[in-house]
């Protein structure tokens, strides 16, 4: 990893830096600028890691205290396994080798990444917005692949951990950084993007999700413009035009942002749209001085925007309307974002991932595009403050209105949607009071050739009713 010696990392964190010396106990610091510690200070990192499970020889291993555990308790461990050095919040006892010691390691993650990030002055697209990040994160990074080498957000990797893992993990050859960026309280954008240092900011949409924290959807859009505060003043801003509240953004450094969407008034739009079912769909993209079909191989009108999103960035980048095409044709499914797979005799809309109104909303329009029966298993919304029953209860009724023969949900929320629902009309909508006693019971209510969605807030687990589908 360029220039990233302990030295400078122990600088880049603002930490303390200490050895094991021959006097038992003793350590010193690199302020003093004492010559017994620079054979280790000039020791190159080859990665950083918060998992000790990952580290391997030559690694830097951050320290952090978790829920479920303490990673001071593994510091001898990771030294045994070949790291140069620990960061950490407490001083080891005895010192098993070189540390940095710091306040707050969480903050001293951010602060290496920082560092490594401006000794990579790559272009860095950086992507936010309420729904569909991850799905437009694969677009871009198909798109420009075509043309670069591309490092990407891997997983959901992009919180305040996640986002400087992600930087600290790009590998020597990469031209092209696409880093997905989420939040969910004021402050955290700003964090980010000091981070980060996006040169091109993609705002995918502003829905009602984090509302608990966020107030309201100018809360959100206010948190989430925080991405422009420490971005490229000479960088590139794209937004979807078709959203109501990103249409307001006017300027940012003087210039203004470049909106995609499906209206004609957009700078980059599409038209001619044909669904091809799950199989996804087919459209004809307009720029300002050219027009070009494009294959749409994920299901689902919400993906004709994240192409959108993807030309629009390609465009930025020097890539032609054929690379573009190329790109969107070659997109993949991530695994809990839309991703269709054939389970037997039934077919599964895998979108288990995370949930807010609207993406279920989507989700539901994309179930409705299946044959067969259609069976939409929901689950908890979370973080959407005081108004979380009634929008609970707006998904029901939607479900009841769009096409959806069966409704099962599970959480104390979901019931306030299974009730919405049964009023609506839906007789099959089925309540459970968690998400074990949905498994125990869904294949009762499954038949030979249905159409399954499965969606949920990330932290009701519905990976498991996947896996228990699938096989």
């Amino acid at each position: 990893m360029k220039n990233m010696t302990l030295w400078n990392i122990a600088r880049a964190c603002h930490g303390r830096f200490v050895i094991p010396t021959k006097k038992r106990g003793e350590a010193v610091c690199p302020k003093a600028g004492m010559g017994v510690i620079r054979s280790a200070s000039n020791l190159e990192a080859a990665g950083v890691v918060l998992d000790s499970r990952k580290v391997e020889p030559g690694f830097v291993f951050v320290a952090t205290v978790g829920e479920k555990a303490d990673g001071h308790d593994f510091i001898p461990e990771v030294f045994a396994k070949g790291a140069i050095g620990v960061v950490c919040e407490k001083e080891p006892e005895p010192l098993p080798g070189p540390c940095i010691i710091v306040e707050d390691s969480f903050k001293a993650l951010r602060d290496i990444a920082e560092f490594y990030r401006q000794q990579r002055p790559i272009p860095l697209v950086g992507i936010t917005g309420s729904v569909g990040k991850t799905s437009t994160k694969e677009f871009i990074a198909s798109v420009l692949s075509q043309k670069y080498k591309i490092h990407k957000t891997v997983g959901n990797y992009n919180n305040e951990v996640g986002v400087p893992l992600t930087l600290l993990a790009m590998p020597e050859d990469a031209e092209v950084a696409v880093v997905e960026m989420g939040i969910n309280h004021f402050g955290e954008m700003h964090r980010l993007s000091q981070v980060a240092k996006p040169d091109i900011c993609v705002m995918t949409n502003i829905g009602q999700c984090h509302l608990e924290f966020l107030g309201s959807r100018d809360g959100i859009l206010k948190a989430k413009s925080e991405i422009f505060d420490c971005m490229n003043p000479d960088g590139y801003v794209c937004v979807n035009g078709d959203d109501d509240k990103l249409v307001t953004i006017g300027q940012v450094h003087g210039k203004r942002p470049v909106r995609f969407g499906l209206s004609k008034e957009n700078d980059i739009y599409a038209d001619e749209i044909v669904s091809r079912g799950l199989l996804g769909s087919t459209a004809v993209i307009h720029t300002k001085d050219q027009s070009f079909p494009v294959s749409v191989p994920l299901p689902g009108a919400h993906m004709v925007m994240n192409a959108l999103a993807a030309t629009a960035v390609g465009l930025r980048m020097g890539l032609t309307a054929e690379q573009i095409a190329e790109g969107i044709a070659e997109v993949q499914a991530v695994s809990g974002r839309s991703r269709v797979v054939q389970a037997g005799e039934l077919v599964l809309i895998d979108d288990c991932y995370n949930a807010n109104p609207v993406s279920v909303k989507a989700a539901i329009d994309l179930l409705g595009l299946a044959s067969g029966r259609k069976v939409a298993v929901l689950g908890d919304m979370f973080e959407l403050g005081e108004k979380e029953k009634e929008l609970h209860g707006e998904v029901g009724r939607y479900a009841a209105q769009h096409g959806v023969d069966c409704l099962l949900c599970a959480g104390g929320l979901s019931e306030s949607m299974c009730r919405a629902a049964r009023e609506a009309g839906l007789l099959q909508a089925h309540h459970f009071a968690d998400r074990d006693a949905l498994l125990e019971s869904i294949r009762s209510f499954l038949q030979p050739g249905d159409s399954v969605l499965i969606k949920a807030s990330h932290s009701m687990g519905y990976e498991r009713i996947v896996q228990k589908l699938e096989h």
